[in-house]
Parts: structure tokens; sequence; C-alpha cells
């Protein structure tokens, strides 16, 4: 069979024809990146004798999602290779930005001025044992699809004893969507061809632990997530009166001191530390100037975690809205007493700010004024929809408030998508078999040590196949998640039907989401190739240790 992806030169030309798809997420490029990926596999001669076994399937928003099987006869042990396609805009690139997605001509521009460019970048281009591609993608992470393109290749030659489905899909810089809508896909395909799904390997890039870190990682795990949302219900007056009511804009200030930077948040697992939450959106929900103080305003964190439970995280979340509402409570009062020091006559006023989770706030709505009117409200709002997943779930906490403003002033915890469960590996024993033979085989051949790392810290659709790493009940966020069920779900039956063993080896690059993204290509396409074929050999051997 003519090979078309397995040299350094055929792998990067591969890599430019990807990236020159600028499949930013949401963009129509992103279906048509799907569509010639489609187009170079269903061209292969294994395709044109099963063409049922490349499929592209639709998102519910019209996107698509691929699979490409290669199907042993004698065999059920099956390997996924995943990726996803899609990447984050090129604001960031400047005047650069028409070179974004031209990675040979945006490179040799970035070596016209090396002199500019950060200090660490400068060093790379100069260091002789590296090749340097820039654009975006080439790192997070078309190269590690044409990685698996490769490994799709020797499949259809009959290298690997076992089968190979390659999974590749949109939308995973944002809400993964692609992954969820491929998790019954991956079961009915199990069922369909009897599949035993003997792990998932990812080739999501390694990163930095530090700027010019010079060590090669793999991973056995994925970083988790939650992204929490505080909805801060306040009392309106006019600005004249600034004491008649109280401010969303003052409450959301005092959850951001709560939540940002809080080393509440922070978990350690061996050398493993996660990052503090930081606020990704935050804002009052006043639509129009007026001298009306704004009523409402939201504010939601990321918050990442490696074995906490979802409960203990909850509990640590709706702890610090309690602080939150003590600590306002005391600033409004010392205002008052200072004020009246100055306004003789002032009658000082009293305030008292409840916390309530969203499934209690929706409760407590049902008991005055009865179901069906709470899911009428939420059907219209659902039926007129007109924005994103984080704003739409702010839409439904809001309705569900106004219907209980009397309670207000309050803040109301709630959850938005996505939602990242942390997953590990790391004790599985055929993955460690595997991390041990990879290891070596960098070491013997290459003369290269690559180090394992529990956690991809990045985030990774193998958040949605692999083993949970924490014994959480997900009850404490779905019940939680106002948009579940509503143009949202989480299917968490599929998720515990399908889990399997995981592993993450993918290219070096650096920078990924900056304007000096880039992807080294001498280990990326010349040796990387060679470590993923041996750890599918070895992830698809019958041995398993004891």
């Amino acid at each position: 069979m003519k090979t078309t992806w397995q040299t350094k030169k055929q792998l990067t030309d591969l890599l430019c024809s990807l990236v020159k798809y600028p499949s930013i997420t949401g963009d129509d490029e992103e279906i048509a990146l799907a569509e010639y990926l489609y187009y170079l596999i269903s061209n292969r001669e294994y395709y044109h004798h099963n063409p049922s076994h490349v499929q592209l399937h639709p998102l519910k928003d019209g996107r698509q999602l691929l699979t490409s099987l290669v199907k042993q006869s004698d065999y059920e042990d099956t390997v996924i290779l995943l990726s996803h396609f899609d990447v984050v805009g090129i604001e960031d690139y400047g005047s650069l930005r028409n070179l974004a997605f031209h990675p040979n001509e945006l490179t040799a521009e970035m070596n016209k001025m090396k002199n500019e460019l950060p200090t660490l970048v400068q060093k790379d281009l100069e260091n002789e044992d590296g090749d340097w591609l820039f654009g975006r993608g080439t790192m997070d992470m078309k190269a590690g699809i044409s990685v698996h393109l490769s490994m799709l290749e020797k499949a259809m030659s009959g290298e690997f004893k076992g089968n190979i489905l390659l999974l590749s899909v949109p939308d995973e810089e944002v809400n993964s969507l692609g992954m969820i809508t491929a998790l019954p896909i991956l079961e009915k395909l199990k069922k369909q061809h009897n599949l035993n799904y003997s792990a998932c390997l990812n080739g999501e890039p390694m990163f930095s632990k530090y700027p010019g870190d010079p060590s090669n990682y793999l991973y056995t795990g994925s970083i988790g997530k939650v992204l929490p949302g505080f909805f801060c219900y306040g009392k309106e007056t006019h600005v004249g009166e600034p004491f008649a009511g109280l401010n969303a804009n003052l409450m959301i200030s005092f959850i951001s001191q709560q939540l940002e930077l809080s080393e509440a948040f922070v978990e350690k697992v061996g050398d493993e530390v996660t990052p503090p939450p930081v606020s990704l959106m935050q804002r009052d929900l006043k639509e129009a100037y007026s001298v009306q103080t704004p009523t409402t305003a939201v504010a939601m964190y990321n918050v990442l975690y490696l074995k906490q439970s979802i409960e203990t995280i909850n509990e640590k979340l709706f702890r610090a809205a309690k602080q939150a509402s003590v600590s306002i409570k005391e600033h409004f009062n010392e205002k008052v007493n200072k004020y009246s020091e100055f306004a003789n006559e002032f009658i000082k006023p009293d305030i008292d700010v409840q916390v309530f989770m969203y499934d209690e706030l929706y409760h407590l709505a049902v008991e005055r004024f009865g179901q069906h009117e709470v899911e009428r409200r939420q059907n219209l709002l659902i039926s007129n929809r007109d924005k994103g997943d984080r704003d739409f779930s702010t839409l439904l906490v809001q309705d569900l408030a106004s219907l209980c403003k009397d309670l207000a002033p309050m803040i109301i915890l709630f959850y938005s998508p996505p939602f990242y469960p942390s997953v590990s590996s790391h004790n599985d024993p055929t993955i460690k078999r595997v991390v041990n033979r990879v290891k070596n085989e960098a070491t013997n051949q290459f003369s290269m040590e690559i180090k394992e790392v529990e956690f991809f810290p990045g985030l990774s659709d193998l958040s949605y196949l692999g083993p949970v790493s924490s014994s959480s009940n997900l009850s404490a966020l779905l019940s939680n998640l106002p948009i579940q069920n509503k143009g949202f779900e989480l299917p968490e039956e599929v998720m515990k039907a399908i889990t399997m063993p995981i592993l993450n080896i993918g290219p070096r690059g650096k920078d990924p989401h900056q304007w000096t993204e880039r992807l080294e290509l001498n280990y990326s396409f010349s040796q990387l190739p060679t470590l993923l074929a041996t750890a599918i050999h070895g992830l698809l051997e019958k041995k398993r240790d004891k």
C-alpha cells in the first residue's frame, strides 16, 4: 500500500493542509474541516471496500464529528484515537492575523522578525536541535490529528493486532458538545461491530510546567473542571437614596473577594497542584442606563480539581457565598453608621442577604406558584432561546429569582456547562505497563526521557471516557445545573457504560492559545509516531500484567 502520512515531510504537509482550514469553534470552517478529513480518509482503498466504517455524525447544531474504524476480522480489542479539530480565535495575532492559518509563511515571517519576539521564542529559533512551525492549531491540536492519521494508515496495512477507531470532534475548546454527542455513537459502534474498547489514546500536546521547561511528558489522566455561577439579586433604589436598596454590583464584588485566587480551592496530589479559581465572567444584568441601581449581577469562576469530590467543592463554594453574605452586611452596616454621622435625621436601614442553591430556589418557586407555572415559564424561555449555554443558564436563574424576589437580597449558587470530570488511569495495570514500554522506547531509541504526569492540565475530552478519580455523586452538580435537560444533557449513564483506560501521548509544542503557538517538528513527526505505535501495540496485547 502506498503510504501518505509516514515521513516527517508527509506529516508536515498534512498538518499544513489541516491548519489552512480556519476551524475556529463555531465558524463554518469547523464544518468544512470535518468534511475535509472525511474526504482524506474515505479515498483510501480500505474504505472503498468498507465505506460504512468512516462516517460523519451530526451534532444538534449542524456541526459534525468524524469516526473512522479499521476493523480486523479476528479481533475485538479496539484502541480509540481521540482528537479535536476546532481551534481558538486569532485576535491575539494582531498584524500577523492574516498569516495565522498559513504555517510556512508565518514561520518565515517569525524568523524575519526574530529579534522582536519574546526571549524564549528567540531561544527556540536559535536552538539547532529544534525545527519549529508556527500557526494557530499547529500545536493544539492538528499535529495530534496528523499523527493519528498516520496510525490509521498503519492499521490499514495490518500492522496492529486489533482495531483502531479514530474519533475527531468539534467544540472541544468551548463546550465539548462534540465529545458529549460522540458518547452514544461510541456505544452504538461498540455493539454494531462487536468491539471491546481496550483504551482511549488522546493526542493533546504536552504542556510546559513553567516557561522554558525542557521536559517531555505523557499523561495518564485529565484534570477536572466545574463552572460555578453566583447570581446576586439585590434591591433596587434611586442613586439619590443608596441606602434604601442594595446594589448587586456591590454584592458581586464580595463574591470576587471570596473566590478569586482563593487558596481554599487549591488541591495538591503528589507534585501536581491545581491553580486557584479565577473569574471568567462578571457583570451586572442591567440592560440600559438609568439612575436606578443594578438589581442583578452574575459571576462565573473556573474551578479545577484533581481528586476532590463534587460534594466537597460544592460545600466550599456555598461556604464562600455565605461568608460573602456576612461581609456584605458588615460592610453595609459600617457605611450606614458612617453616613449617619453626617445626616442627623437619617433612619438606619437593616439588611440581610440569604444564600440558596439553585435547586433550593427552584423548589421554593414550585411551592409558591406550582410546578405547572414554573415549567411554563422555563419552556417559554427555551422556545425563544437566543443565548449561549452560560447566558441562558443565567437567564433561567434570573427568571426563577424574579418569582421569589421578596426573598432578596440573595445569592444563588448554580452551575453552567462545561463540566469536565477529573479522570485517571494512573493505577491501571495495562496503562502502567504501556507507559513503561513507551518510556523505555524513548530512552533506548532516542536517548530521551519522558516523564509521566497523572493529570493533563489543559482540560481534555478524555474527561468523558476515563475512570473518574473521585467517588463523586454528580447529583450535587446536575440538580443545580439549570440547563440540564433544557438544551444540554450530560449523559451520565452512557459515560459509565463505556468507561475505559485512558492515556495521552501527544506532540511537543509551546504557547497554546497564544500568537506564538508553535510545534517542534523533529519530536512530533520523527519520534512521536514510533512511540505512539509502541503504545498501541501494548494496549492491544492480550497479555495483562497481574
